[in-house]
């Protein structure tokens, strides 16, 4: 089931079909770099992951992480999303895409489109993003989203300090 369309990309809910793509992606020495190791081992602990987190975000939230597809064949090549932790006071857009995707545009294609969709449908006026401060194309693709550095933050139960964007106004305290 398609969320959103872009050009080159589909958006799509996540389905236990997807497991095995998304245990490709999330042991992608990138993605365990950058997002972090989801302990995802095996192909049912995909599935569990998906019905545990993103299946049951769409149903709580209306809103989650979605499968990023080529229009041309719907190979999914990454994942897009919306989050809200319950530890933070806003709304985090993530991504991560396959190597052999990096660098085309993809992952700027879907967050732009999710980003436009949150706020637009969601509703959803304040959006951040959180990165490792040395993860350079991350950060490169929220400037162009129009994020700008707000602060050094440290998640909970994590001891990595990540950097903080957000499009709220810069006159105007983002809370944390």
């Amino acid at each position: 089931m398609r969320l959103l369309s872009t050009s080159r990309l589909e958006l799509d809910f996540a389905t236990k079909k997807d497991a095995a793509f998304l245990f490709e992606l999330m042991n992608d020495p990138a993605y365990l770099k950058n997002i972090g190791d989801r302990n995802i081992k095996t192909i049912t602990d995909a599935e569990n992951f998906i019905a545990d987190k993103y299946i049951k975000s769409y149903k709580d939230n209306g809103y989650g992480y979605y499968i990023i597809k080529l229009k041309e064949n719907l190979k999914p090549i990454g994942i897009c999303g919306i989050v809200n932790r319950e530890e933070m006071s806003f709304f985090d857009i993530g991504y991560a895409v396959l190597p052999e995707h990096r660098n085309k545009g993809f992952a700027y294609e879907a967050t732009k489109a999710l980003y436009d969709f949150a706020q637009s449908t969601l509703k959803i006026n304040e959006i951040a993003a959180i990165t490792d401060p040395e993860n350079h194309e991350s950060i490169a693709l929220i400037k162009k989203l129009g994020m700008k550095y707000k602060k050094k933050i440290q998640l909970p139960n994590d001891d990595i300090e990540c950097h903080l964007y957000s499009n709220k106004n810069k006159n105007k305290k983002l809370h944390s």
